[in-house]
């Protein structure tokens, strides 16, 4: 029996056993009420209304302490002896890694075709609530982690839920806690190894196919799939035995560059097309409040754009914290403001990019996949590109295989951490997830299994109302963090003044 043919029976024997319950999770979890003409998911709203909420609970965080928040990744208040595992940059660029990714090259142009141009708007603003929605996450992340005698660190919604709300409700508090926590430890480690590990070893391997002579190419046959899956495995498998350090230490070289590259394409391709950057705009203004074609009309392009933007920030899913909570400080509030710059650079940056990109250039792939045809967004990007850049295709499909492998390292160390929370802390323990996990990147150029993907989806976003609840309750103890490190800030930009003009009056003296 050959490769192929028992790649397909597995494929065939998963879906036929998943198939009934990701339908049904599917059901429930993007049940949809129809809106103006047109069907608004309701998850998606519980996403965006979070972030209203905490957009004014907290004052517009992510526009008044924006400069802040960069300040801090650039270390001007970092302290000596802090505890944790790496820096504000690493820790950013890891999560970044999570979250950027094909969702940001292909699901965007999915976006506009269905939305029209108009869904850019609309994404730009939910990627602005989002922010807020990440910085309450992350701040309780750090406020509540696990600091282990060997220095390392474990953080997320499996540690804030428990700790946070029996912190403030008491016996109860801490009980409902800990079921929401090990709801979310399940879902997490769920997605880790089936939509942030096998689904990107999958498309990056199929975007790789498509640009070496599709299946009758170098890399069209089942050898070829094997040793890519092996390849990606073996990358995975060296960087997550490093841990968060490791795993920090590659994106944080990888992420900027490779986002760097892609932003500057887009630039290109939209500073050959200047003359017609007025007219995109434009068209994506009024497309956002008076959309042609779109379903629904304004609620339609609405709900289109703040879909994507959701989807792919993943603001409110308790992921990110995983993250966030490795990094070296002592006051939790800072990571909080640095992680609000996650939303912007995912979605307001890299998204919009991607959108201008494909307003501007107009492919021939985009028109047609507004009037109904079936479409890869892939492929309308790299079309988009190609209008100015014959040859970036192929760096397009480069960005694809780097942007895929950090999420894939990304979300192993996410679900790892979820791995010994719900199993334990050992070396065993941990050396069973790792190896799951590397069979799982090796299979996934072979195995397309879209059922298990559809149902790890499902329970991701299924993570965001049992996140949310939390940051609801937890909120006023976000506040008071907040205003201790806006405290500290003050304190040490008069300290600097004080040192300054004492420096000066030195300096007179002599």
């Amino acid at each position: 029996m050959s490769l192929e043919s028992i790649t397909e029976n597995v494929d065939e024997a998963v879906s036929g056993f998943f198939e009934p319950i990701a339908e049904w999770l599917g059901e429930i979890v993007f049940y949809a009420v129809p809106v103006g003409g047109t069907d608004l998911p309701l998850i998606v709203a519980w996403l965006v209304v979070a972030g209203l909420v905490f957009t004014g609970w907290f004052g517009i965080v992510q526009l008044r302490k924006f400069r802040l928040a960069v300040d801090v990744v650039r270390g001007k208040y970092d302290d000596k002896g802090s505890a944790g595992e790496v820096n504000h940059f690493q820790a950013l660029t890891a999560a970044v890694s999570g979250t950027v990714g094909l969702g940001n090259i292909a699901g965007v142009a999915v976006a506009v075709s269905i939305g029209g141009a108009g869904a850019t708007f609309w994404m730009i603003l939910c990627g602005l609530l989002g922010m807020a929605t990440k910085f309450v996450e992350v701040t309780l992340g750090v406020k509540y982690r696990e600091v282990h005698a060997d220095g390392t660190v474990s953080g997320g919604p499996m540690h804030y839920l428990p700790k946070g709300l029996g912190e403030r409700f008491g016996k109860n508090g801490r009980t409902f806690g800990k079921v929401l926590a090990v709801l979310a430890s399940i879902m997490i480690l769920f997605f880790g190894l089936f939509g942030g590990n096998l689904f990107q070893v999958n498309q990056s391997y199929a975007q790789l196919v498509s640009v070496t002579g599709g299946e009758d190419g170098a890399m069209g046959s089942s050898a070829g799939a094997l040793f890519f899956g092996i390849l990606v495995a073996a990358l995975v498998g060296i960087v997550l035995l490093g841990g968060i350090r490791s795993i920090a230490s590659v994106t944080s070289r990888l992420i900027p560059a490779m986002a760097g590259i892609y932003i500057a394409a887009c630039l290109v391709v939209i500073l050959v097309n200047v003359t017609a950057v007025p007219g995109a705009i434009g068209t994506i203004i009024e497309g956002a409040f008076n959309p042609e074609g779109v379903a629904g009309g304004v609620l339609g392009a609405l709900i289109i754009g703040f879909q994507r933007a959701a989807f792919s920030n993943e603001a409110g899913l308790g992921s990110a914290p995983i993250a966030h909570s490795a990094v070296k400080t002592k006051h939790p509030a800072s990571e909080g403001l640095v992680a609000l710059l996650e939303p912007f650079i995912d979605t307001v940056v890299i998204c919009t990019m991607t959108a201008l990109t494909i307003v501007i250039a107009n492919p021939a792939s985009w028109g047609e996949a507004r009037d109904g045809e079936s479409i890869g967004g892939v492929t309308i990007t790299s079309d988009a590109f190609e209008t100015v850049l014959p040859w970036f295709p192929y760096v397009l499909t480069v960005a694809v295989l780097l942007f895929a492998i950090s999420t894939v390292l990304t979300w192993g160390y996410y679900g790892l951490k979820a791995w010994t929370y719900l199993f334990g802390r050992s070396r065993t323990s941990e050396t069973v997830f790792k190896s799951l996990y590397t069979l799982l990147a090796v299979s996934g150029s072979l195995l397309t299994l879209q059922t298990l993907i559809d149902l790890a989806d499902a329970v991701l976003f299924s993570l965001a109302v049992v996140n949310i609840i939390g940051l609801y309750l937890l909120a006023p103890v976000v506040k008071r963090e907040l205003d201790a490190f806006l405290a500290y800030v003050r304190t040490r930009k008069a300290g600097g003044a004080e040192e300054g003009a004492n420096d000066e009056r030195s300096e007179a003296t002599v």
